[in-house]
């Protein structure tokens, strides 16, 4: 029986590997570390499942592509399904009326349909609701996949050269530029707060003309909060006007942001290529899947199933880049 061997233990990677075992495949797994963590950009991302906030500036297969994922996941990890609210100061409705032209899937709130659906954000007056959409813990959902591969015999190493391995499956991100070479990073800045004076049960998006948040509850109080994307290649640490920005923009959310005990922050490269949607290659021995962008929780599923299809029975997805398989 073909065994796959997958390199690189993060969202891409565990995707991939969990369709596979799902189709009755033989899979092991190569990871720098053995497995997920701070060393990967999945460990930092928001973990938001938005396809139809996303459209509102992404490529049409995100938002159909997209939509495949909260079932995907919801048999894997555990998925909050509380939707997304969407909110702007008075200033900035021009840029809510904006957003609404370039996506669907919501109703309009107003202030105390606000007020009911988050309790600690009754200051705003607009926003909208995408009552469809959901969010997970990445962290959480990265260890639930390693847990479950491993049940089903799954073995995880030390990553080895990539030529080294028969049917390989490449999904190691930036650091596969080396065969990839249109491939590109964006920098991505994060912090994880924990401030128990305010309560929020779904992600969160201020709209802001400069600075637009992102907010994520994490539970207990804690919150990842994320905006930028830099194209950038250094990953080596936040600038300070990042920094300064999303505290500002959350503290504009609700004053209470301004007592949060910062707990983490995070930088990370993600992987994109220059329409930032994904891609499937087929080059010599190797299948590489890579290019989630700032998708990746979002479009690992279809990922996975692309590869899938490809790996076992050739079948050419709409992910497959044809001019160089």
């Amino acid at each position: 029986m073909t065994v796959w061997s997958i390199i690189g233990a993060g969202v891409a990677g565990l995707a991939v590997a969990s369709e596979l075992v799902a189709r009755g495949a033989k899979v092991q797994v190569f990871d720098p570390a053995g497995s997920p963590g701070p060393h990967g950009c999945s460990w930092w991302a928001g973990g938001m499942l938005a396809p139809w906030c996303e459209f509102e500036n992404a490529e049409e297969p995100v938002l159909r592509l997209g939509q495949r994922a909260i079932d995907w996941w919801s048999s894997r990890t555990q998925v909050h399904r509380c939707g997304t609210l969407v909110v702007a100061s008075p200033r900035d409705l021009p840029d809510l009326r904006r957003f609404a032209r370039r996506t669907e899937g919501y109703s309009e709130a107003n202030r105390d349909e606000i007020c009911e659906l988050e309790p600690d954000l009754c200051s705003c007056t607009h926003g909208l609701y995408f009552g469809a959409e959901a969010h997970l813990d990445p962290r959480k959902a990265l260890q639930d996949m390693v847990q479950q591969l491993q049940d089903d015999g799954v073995m995880f190493h030390q990553c080895v050269a990539p030529t080294q391995l028969e049917n390989a499956i490449d999904c190691r991100g930036l650091q596969a530029r080396e065969y990839l070479h249109d491939l590109r990073g964006v920098k991505g800045e994060m912090l994880v707060i924990r401030c128990p004076d305010v309560t929020l049960t779904r992600p969160v998006r201020l709209l802001h003309p400069r600075v637009p948040l992102y907010i994520v509850p994490r539970g207990d109080g804690v919150y990842m909060l994320g905006a930028t994307m830099i194209e950038s290649e250094d990953s080596s640490r936040i600038t300070a006007r990042s920094l300064l920005e999303l505290l500002s923009a959350a503290y504009a959310l609700n004053p209470a942001f301004g007592e949060a005990e910062v707990l983490e922050i995070g930088v990370d490269l993600r992987p994109a290529f220059p329409d930032n949607l994904p891609r499937i290659r087929r080059l010599g021995r190797t299948i590489f899947a890579n290019g989630l962008y700032r998708h990746g929780y979002l479009l690992a599923p279809a990922l996975a199933q692309g590869v899938a299809d490809l790996a076992l029975h050739n079948i050419h997805s709409e992910l497959v880049d044809e001019d160089c398989a």
